[in-house]
C-alpha cells in the first residue's frame, strides 16, 4: 500500500505541467500496443485535458515483422481522438515530422486560450508574428543548459 501511495504521487508530480505526450509503441510487438490505453488513461487521469497527445507506431521499417497495423494504430487514434503517426527512429523517419505535429499543435492551443482570455498578460505570453523570441534564461546570465550548453 505505501509503495502505491508513493507510486502515485510521483507519477502525478512527473506529468504536472505538460502540454504534450508522445505514446509509442512498437509495431513488431503487440504488447506494446495494447499497454497504450493504460498509459492514455494514465496521462489523462494526470493532466489537463487539452494536452496534446500523439500515438506513434516506431519501427516502420520492419515491415516483414509486423504485428500492428497501420489501421489498427489509426482506429485506436481515432476512438481516443490522438495524433497518429507511423516512425522508423532507425531511418530516422517521421520523427522529426512527429515532434514538429506536437509542438505545431500546443502552440495552436496555447494561442487560442491566449486570444480566448484576451487580457494583456494572457496575450503577452504567445509573442506576435515576427516577434525575436529570447531563449535563453535571464538568471543563468545567457549561458546554455543540458545537452546543448557552450
Amino acid at each position: 500500500m505505501e509503495i502505491e501511495i508513493g507510486y502515485r504521487a510521483i507519477t502525478s508530480a512527473y506529468y504536472r505541467g505538460a502540454v504534450g505526450a508522445l505514446l509509442v509503441y512498437d509495431v513488431t510487438r503487440h504488447a506494446t500496443f495494447d499497454s497504450n490505453e493504460r498509459w492514455l488513461k494514465e496521462l489523462r487521469d494526470h493532466t489537463d485535458p487539452n494536452t496534446v497527445v500523439m500515438l506513434i507506431g516506431n519501427k516502420s521499417d520492419l515491415r516483414h515483422l509486423l504485428a500492428v497495423s497501420t489501421e489498427d494504430g489509426k482506429a485506436l487514434a481515432e476512438k481516443e481522438s490522438l495524433y497518429f503517426m507511423e516512425t522508423s527512429a532507425l531511418e530516422a523517419t517521421n520523427v522529426e515530422n512527429a515532434f514538429s505535429e506536437v509542438i505545431t499543435q500546443i502552440y495552436r492551443i496555447v494561442s487560442k486560450k491566449a486570444v480566448e482570455a484576451g487580457d494583456e498578460g494572457a496575450s503577452a505570453s504567445v509573442p506576435s508574428k515576427g516577434a525575436t523570441i529570447d531563449v535563453t534564461d535571464a538568471s543563468s546570465g545567457g549561458k546554455g543548459f543540458g545537452c546543448c550548453s557552450n
